[in-house]
């Protein structure tokens, strides 16, 4: 059994970013990004609209209203949607902000965590497949 080792002090393999793991990673995101943006709008239209769909939790540290929660999974979803059809188009914009976006959504789910735990964890992990996929893909042009 043969192991490639490497010189002490090189610096790590770097993706390459035509291989076919990060193209279609990136693609996946923007696939990911779009559907889970239109979903936070659905998640963000249920605090909106109707207060009581959501549990109510006790003593919690960053406690909000439940239509100011809808607010917010409003807004970044729309966004984060918009920038998901923008890295499907291969945007040059739509790669760093879609960065910026998951982080974002990953940070919003995380605080609303106590209303709907399991969508929540759910989410964060497609939120940081995305942000690997789009820090590791380094091209121009169209993905897709």
């Amino acid at each position: 059994m043969s192991q490639q080792t490497r010189p002490v002090g090189a610096t790590p393999p770097v993706p390459d970013p035509a291989d076919g793991w990060v193209t279609g990673g990136v693609v996946f995101a923007g696939v990911l990004m779009l559907c889970g943006g239109v979903l936070a709008v659905f998640q963000g239209l249920a605090g909106v609209i109707e207060d009581d769909w959501y549990l109510t939790v006790g003593d919690y540290a960053y406690r909000i209203s439940l239509t100011g929660w809808g607010w917010i999974h409003l807004v970044v979803g729309l966004l984060v949607a918009v920038t998901g059809a923008g890295v499907l188009k291969g945007a040059e914009w739509a790669r760093l902000t879609g960065i910026v976006l998951a982080s974002l959504s990953l940070v919003t789910q995380f605080l609303f965590l106590p209303y709907a735990p399991i969508w929540s964890v759910i989410m964060i992990a497609l939120d940081v497949f995305v942000i690997w996929a789009l820090a590791a893909y380094r091209s121009s042009g169209r993905v897709l």
